[in-house]
């Protein structure tokens, strides 16, 4: 799939550039991007876009997620001419980032995702699956990519029978044995750092899969439920669900804590790689400079790294 590169403000000011940020319900799409023919996050809030404006509007996103794949706090731009912007709140006293979060949520509302799986998991329930948490103007050199800091996901697993939750089995993965989070800490924390994920990875032609992974950790919460945290600069495509299913082998027994430290210096992927299941997988935050003036210096080192070696965000 060709690359969408984000539009980048006139240096006389001609766009205005939005930031908007989305929750959503990964299980009815089959991912961020836009596929032919196919359901996805992308598609439907660009379709929403395009009934208010009417024009294409292009998402640029912070991390495209896998089919399955909810968020949280997925962050998004998009570019609008002022005069669309201001249009916004109608000739009255409407501030046009509220107007605009309060039409596209209503155009959402409205639409589903084609599909056998939509029509069953939304029958009953018609709210959309894509919330519109908030929207706003974006500082001057803000983008949803290439500015981020980093990125943190979050994936939920009950290893023991009497924690199965029914109400929960789409955000949860039910795991047949239990996991032993202390060899499931021993075996990721030699992953920390900049490293080549070369071996936990779907590499893209021509694209680099080195790394900076910030944390790694495991957790038991007070329902007994273990949840694992990682956060990254970036992701490479796969990458956090086989770091899952990796250390899934480990903390059942099936390989001692140092295989995956071994498996990422091979940076050889074999018959026992093998990816968490998407649905706990949850984007749960990204994060951005504080100081404003930071934002467009993170965007341009960014876009350097992968002018070297082309990369996925």
């Amino acid at each position: 799939m060709t690359e969408q590169m984000p539009v980048i403000p006139s240096v006389d000011g001609g766009h205005l550039r939005v930031r908007i940020d989305f929750a959503y319900d990964g299980g009815p799409f089959s991912g961020w991007a836009v596929q032919p023919g196919l359901p996805t996050v992308q598609g439907t809030v660009e379709s929403g876009l395009e009934l208010l404006f009417r024009r294409r509007v292009r998402l640029t996103v912070a991390g495209r997620t896998d089919a399955g794949v909810h968020a949280r706090g997925q962050v998004t731009h998009i570019d609008l001419e002022p005069g669309e912007w201001f249009a916004l709140s109608r000739g009255r006293d409407i501030d046009p980032a509220l107007s605009l979060k309060r039409r596209l949520q209503a155009t959402l509302n409205r639409y589903l995702p084609p599909g056998a799986a939509a029509r069953t998991a939304y029958a009953s329930n018609p709210a959309s699956p894509v919330i519109v948490r908030a929207v706003r103007l974006a500082p001057a050199g803000f983008d949803a990519r290439f500015s981020a800091l980093w990125r943190r996901y979050s994936y939920r697993i009950s290893d023991r029978s009497e924690l199965e939750d029914p109400l929960h089995r789409s955000t949860v993965l039910w795991h047949s044995g239990k996991l032993d989070e202390s060899l499931l800490n021993q075996a990721v924390q030699p992953l920390l750092g900049l490293q080549d994920f070369r071996a936990f990875s779907k590499p893209r032609v021509g694209a680099t899969t080195v790394r900076e992974l910030k944390r790694y950790e495991f957790e038991r919460e007070p329902d007994g439920v273990l949840c694992a945290t990682i956060q990254a600069d970036a992701f490479c495509h796969n990458m956090v669900r086989a770091l899952i299913g990796a250390a899934l082998r480990v903390g059942s027994g099936e390989e001692p804590p140092q295989w995956m430290a071994e498996r990422l210096r091979s940076r050889q992927k074999d018959s026992r790689s093998v990816l968490a299941p998407a649905h706990p997988l949850v984007l749960e935050e990204v994060r951005y400079p504080d100081d404003d003036a930071e934002l467009a210096l993170r965007a341009q080192f960014t876009r350097a790294k992968r002018a070297d070696v082309r990369g996925e965000a």
